[in-house]
């Protein structure tokens, strides 16, 4: 019998597991010898206190047990794939799966395992790629050999393995078989740090890369491999970009679909513009520090805008929203029924009124909060309707929209962008904001507007920046944990101004 096991990782039988599976009582040497090593490795690892490890150990632990576990996962693709074709269905009553009770293999592997149906069938997909196949009494190689023969190695781990093979499946039917082998072989070497003959002399030579960069690699060859795709006479199957709407659900629409490489990186262009604005330091110039000494200038503006809590995920949501708003504000674009596209939002005055209660958007189920009314309304107007007792419309006023075309033109040119300090939102994507709110009669003029991008309209009653108007100028207080003396400093981007001189017009430094 194998040696005791552990307490954490007590021995279980396969009838413990599934009732139903009948396996033999007597376990063969090869069993034993697995146990053995599974509560060896057990034993050692729950002596580890990982948390005392020294940083050179705690590096050092990690690629060891990565390197046991990528020996165990191939054991467990293989084995997989092994039950599965043990199960097949052309075998009737002698099928693996049937003298167990289970309708196939999926089904006698997650019984077995406890792993899910999906992990189950991953294993098998794999497995059939990388081991060998049994074809009447011969056994045939591998279809992918070079993936196989590093992952029985433990050099290659499965999700790389299924990259490539994931990969050089969709082109293996229309390539070469000599030109498959050379680009299985070159990615099992950029996975593993293997120096072969398709690797020699390469940029990156001899260096293991991760799973996510194997996958682009594999895109890579694939495109060298097949550069036509489908080929050029089959425009039904060129990709196209899609974009929907999913099921509200959690306050969000889940937004679904696909673009093109092409649609991928114009959106990434102007993703990176906006996001990676102050990613390069800067020193300031002699103009810039007596400003700063003046008052004018934030010391640490950049910094604030690094502290901005929003993820990536959402400054790119919010990026995209201001380029949809600045296209309905664009005189080129479509118009439907005679006038721009425009949201229309209703809500109830006694519920604005009493700062509470929420708004809806023709064309969506879902409704907004009160803040974000207040929000449209102090950006866009409003026109007030009045229903009598049998919902009939009684009154309507004519539409009452704030700052018009060119009191936005003037507050542009006078603010250049968001006035928040350190944020790159332009002109174009932002939207005026009442200084002097409307609803506490706050006037609709330039000298109680500015420019501010969505998410900081959106929190300026809450993000503990101040705004106000000084001569027909805006000015900024920063947030306290930004600037402890909680002075009042000009903002505004106006470049045409005396003595103005941008980052970019800088002379060169001697």
């Amino acid at each position: 019998m194998a040696g005791a096991p552990t307490p954490h990782h007590p021995t279980t039988s396969p009838q413990a597991v599934a009732s139903n599976v009948q396996l033999p009582l007597v376990q063969q040497p090869l069993v034993q010898q697995l146990q053995q090593a599974r509560d060896l490795a057990a034993s050692v690892l729950d002596s580890v206190a990982f948390s005392l490890l020294s940083e050179a150990e705690a590096m050092a632990v990690l690629g060891t047990v990565e390197d046991l576990g990528r020996r165990v996962d191939a054991a467990r693709v293989a084995s997989a794939a092994d039950i599965a074709v043990r199960s097949r269905r052309i075998l009737g009553n002698e099928s693996l799966a049937y003298k167990n009770g289970a309708t196939n293999g999926t089904d006698l592997i997650t019984r077995l395992t406890r792993v899910s149906s999906r992990e189950a069938n991953r294993r098998v997909r794999l497995g059939d790629n990388v081991t060998l196949r049994l074809a009447g009494t011969s056994m045939l190689p591998p279809y992918y050999p070079a993936v196989a023969a590093a992952l029985t190695a433990g050099d290659l781990g499965i999700d790389a393995a299924e990259n490539i093979v994931t990969a050089l499946d969709t082109v293996a039917a229309r390539v070469a078989p000599d030109d498959l082998g050379t680009a299985e072989r070159a990615l099992v070497a950029s996975a593993t740090g293997a120096i072969t003959d398709e690797t020699s002399g390469l940029l990156g030579e001899g260096f293991a890369f991760p799973a996510d960069l194997v996958r682009g690699m594999a895109g890579q060859w694939l495109a060298r491999l097949d550069p036509d795709g489908t080929a050029p006479n089959e425009p039904v199957a060129e990709p196209r970009s899609t974009v929907g709407f999913g099921l509200f659900r959690d306050g969000l629409y889940p937004l679904r679909g696909g673009v093109t490489a092409e649609l991928r990186g114009i959106m990434n262009a102007i993703f990176d513009t906006y996001l990676s604005a102050h990613a390069a330091p800067a020193f300031p110039t002699e103009e810039e520090q007596a400003r700063m000494d003046a008052g004018d200038l934030i010391p640490g503006a950049e910094a604030a805008a690094h502290s901005d809590d929003r993820n990536g995920g959402e400054k790119r949501a919010d990026i995209l929203r201001g380029v949809f708003e600045a296209a309905t504000r664009d005189a080129g674009t479509p118009t439907m029924g005679g006038a721009a596209p425009t949201v229309m939002i209703h809500v109830n005055q006694a519920d604005l009124a009493a700062d509470r209660g929420v708004g809806w958007i023709d064309g969506v189920e879902s409704p907004i909060s009160l803040t974000s009314v207040k929000q449209a309304l102090c950006a866009g107007g409003f026109q007030e309707i009045v229903f009598g007792p049998n919902n009939e419309v009684l009154t309507l006023s004519t539409e009452k929209r704030f700052f018009n075309r060119a009191q936005r033109r003037a507050i542009a040119a006078r603010d250049g962008g968001c006035t928040i300090p350190g944020c790159t939102i332009p002109a174009a994507w932002c939207e005026v904001h009442h200084v002097i709110p409307w609803h506490l009669g706050g006037k609709t003029n330039i000298d109680n507007g500015v420019l501010l991008c969505w998410y900081h309209h959106h929190s300026i009653d809450t993000s503990g920046w101040q705004i106000r108007m000084v001569k027909g100028k805006p000015e900024v207080r920063a947030p306290l944990c930004y600037d402890p003396t909680q002075t009042w400093r000009t903002t505004g981007n106006h470049r045409a101004r005396p003595g103005f001189r941008s980052r970019q017009a800088r002379p060169p430094s001697a």
